[in-house]
């Protein structure tokens, strides 16, 4: 269903958001991948290693408009259209309230939730034109209750919910799709954390979160799936 369609992918050079790119390539997507630094364009190569052609490179900055836009637009350049956005990039620190400063606070809504404003808003003239697409935003479980320490971070995720709910309400008309993933613990390089950690082992991995990506984007087009929520078997968390 996805195959020669066509993705943006940002925060895609390591982690969740390079193996979503993956998994998108192997539907048969076509794919702009982005991230904030030149790494980026190691994802890119790798992809095309495993014979996957019809994928470019664009470092992006998702908190400036400009730089998104240009995404987009270099996006609709290669490949002609833009079927898929996933909101991945993103950014988390967890410290007490008033040990927050003000830069990270700033910091933290412009990459997680202006971020994925200016994404979806860059990308939604062109998909209200095709009265078609989906935009898909990997948000956290944080994004449905509280937890300490996790004051700005849970704001955010609590913004982008919002922001999400209320789109998917404006787009649907055009045939547009707006969904959340929303992850508990992923054994990911998140919060500058490493990836493969022997106590996370039995967290969630990269590919479950890129699985549910795939589902959520391939769902038939009558069909909105608003959330998505994953948790490990060994996380215990509080129901909304």
């Amino acid at each position: 269903m996805l195959k020669e369609q066509v993705a943006i992918v940002t925060g895609a050079s390591r982690g969740i958001g390079k193996e979503i790119a993956v998994k998108l390539a192997e539907q048969g997507m076509k794919l702009a991948v982005a991230g904030s630094s030149e790494e980026i364009n190691n994802t890119a190569e790798e992809l095309k290693q495993k014979g996957f052609s019809d994928v470019i490179a664009v470092q992006t900055d998702v908190s400036d408009e400009q730089q998104v836009k240009n995404l987009v637009e270099k996006t609709v350049e290669a490949f002609g259209q833009v079927d898929v956005l996933v909101n991945n990039a993103g950014i988390g620190f967890f410290k007490l309230a008033e040990e927050v400063t003000v830069e990270e606070w700033k910091k933290l809504f412009e990459v997680n939730v202006q971020g994925v404003f200016l994404g979806a808003k860059a990308v939604l003239p062109h998909m209200k034109e095709r009265k078609s697409g989906t935009i898909i935003t990997i948000s956290s479980d944080v994004g449905r209750y509280t937890i300490p320490n996790g004051s700005a971070y849970t704001a955010s995720k609590y913004a982008v919910q919002g922001f999400s709910g209320a789109l998917a309400q404006e787009v649907r008309e055009y045939g547009i799709r707006v969904g959340t993933i929303n992850p508990g613990m992923v054994d990911t390089y998140f919060a500058d954390s490493e990836q493969g950690l022997p106590e996370k082992h039995d967290w969630l991995k990269v590919e479950d979160i890129a699985n549910a990506v795939v589902y959520m984007a391939s769902a038939p087009k009558h069909m909105l799936i608003d959330e998505i929520v994953i948790h490990p078997l060994v996380q215990n968390y509080p129901i909304a």
